[in-house]
């Protein structure tokens, strides 16, 4: 019987031996299960951030898009008033209201008196005279304008060559 008692105690642990192997592989597996979930949460994580930020920088720009639209169409307006201006001395008080809105829309007029330098990244020259090296502004046709410091129209002049 004690034969039978050594056999059979042979027997549990050579069992409890390929328990204990087959928990150790349990666990492994469950480990490289947890470490793939892991490393998928982590990547749709960065991946929604991306996406977040994305959204965030077209809805920016979506927005410059639509302010500098709007502004580029009130130019016509604002030529319009300073021809009214000019023709009819009654409307000069008019003109420092429309100076004080420019400047709150962040509109910027172009420096295009006459005498100032030709600079061709802000004017557009519709008439050149002259034959001198140097080119100054003769005379502004239409203001020119830039908003947020960007430029969105050339100011249209003559230019001399003196």
């Amino acid at each position: 019987m004690n034969n039978d008692n050594d056999l059979h105690d042979e027997q549990s642990n050579e069992e409890r031996g390929e328990a204990a192997i087959d928990t150790a592989e349990a666990k492994v597996g469950n480990e490289d299960i947890i470490a793939e979930l892991t490393a998928d949460l982590q990547r749709t994580r960065a991946d929604f951030e991306n996406y977040r930020r994305q959204a965030e920088a077209q809805k920016l720009q979506y927005g410059n898009v639509v302010k500098n639209t709007t502004v580029a169409k009130m130019l016509p307006l604002l030529d319009d008033i300073d021809r009214a201006i000019a023709v009819n001395e009654s409307l000069k008080p008019l003109e420092k209201s429309l100076e004080k809105a420019i400047k709150e829309l962040n509109l910027e007029r172009i420096e295009s008196k006459a005498g100032t330098a030709f600079n061709p990244d802000i004017h557009d020259a519709v008439m050149v005279e002259g034959d001198g090296e140097k080119e100054v502004i003769a005379e502004t046709l239409r203001a020119g304008y830039r908003y947020e410091g960007e430029l969105i129209r050339p100011a249209l002049v003559k230019v001399e060559k003196k």
